[in-house]
């Protein structure tokens, strides 16, 4: 394989048990791979909510899984609440993207939509298609265990074409408890040339780390890569010019997007 990344340093910020595959995929490109996770991903405070919905599955109409980490959580609860996976087949099922229909797949749960752009604009548009226009998502009963923080936009586009949408929370993120500020001051400052986002959370959190809204310093000189437009837009927030962004929003496509970056230089 072309290697584009041999010689340059690629800090990546992904949750330490779900970076493999980004790792993997920098390095079969040549790059030296520092793992910096400013997100870990964990239990939420309550499952009472999730428990709640997991009793009355029959009530929904579709359920909206918006990241893999979605999936992993719902359906380990349901294992603990003496369900099974097959409890999902009455429903109708969308992944947001492919990395979420793959978790799905592997747990035997078919996807009935999985739309072309990974994002809530996206799952909006499809789903819309999906059931014959706005007018037919009045009244459709929606399950969607997310993050405890997330974007409000799907929900409310929804809701304002009449669905009643049911947000539980599923997991929840937080900046590791290990992470050691100033070895990844150290990181930054060394011989590091890019630095990956892979979620808004790991842009917001890295600006907690260091007190900080202008990022602009503290990456100074270092190229920014973003997995998708919107965390594109937080790392803007945050003052970061983005130099790399895939048009399909997973971390193998990242992967590839930077080594294209850096073909040829």
């Amino acid at each position: 394989m072309n290697q584009p990344l041999v010689g340059r340093t690629i800090v990546i910020t992904r949750a330490a048990k779900q970076s493999e595959d980004f790792v993997q995929a920098l390095e079969s490109y040549g790059a030296h791979v520092l793992s910096c996770p400013t997100i870990e991903i964990r239990d939420p405070d309550s499952f009472d909510r999730l428990d709640e919905a997991i009793d009355h599955l029959y009530g929904y109409d579709w359920i909206i899984f918006t990241s893999a980490n979605a999936v992993e959580f719902f359906l380990r609860r349901l294992v603990h609440q003496k369900r099974e996976a097959s409890d999902l087949d009455e429903l109708k099922v969308c992944a947001i993207g492919t990395a979420t229909a793959d978790k799905l797949r592997a747990a035997q749960v078919h996807a009935d939509l999985t739309p072309v752009t990974a994002k809530a604009e996206g799952v909006f548009d499809a789903l819309t298609e999906f059931v014959g226009g706005v007018q037919k998502l009045e009244n459709l009963n929606v399950l969607l265990p997310r993050a405890a923080a997330a974007r409000d936009y799907l929900p409310r586009t929804l809701e304002a074409a009449g669905a009643r949408v049911d947000i539980v929370t599923a997991y929840q993120t937080a900046i590791p408890a290990d992470l050691d500020r100033g070895r990844l001051s150290a990181m930054l400052a060394g011989s590091a040339d890019c630095i990956a986002f892979t979620s808004s959370s790991t842009v917001r959190n890295l600006a907690l780390l260091f007190d900080t809204h202008d990022l602009s310093r503290v990456l100074k000189d270092l190229t920014i890569a973003c997995i998708g437009d919107v965390t594109a837009a937080t790392a803007k927030e945050y003052g970061l010019s983005v130099d790399i962004q895939p048009t399909n929003f997973n971390v193998c496509e990242l992967a590839r997007a930077i080594a294209d970056h850096y073909q040829g230089k």
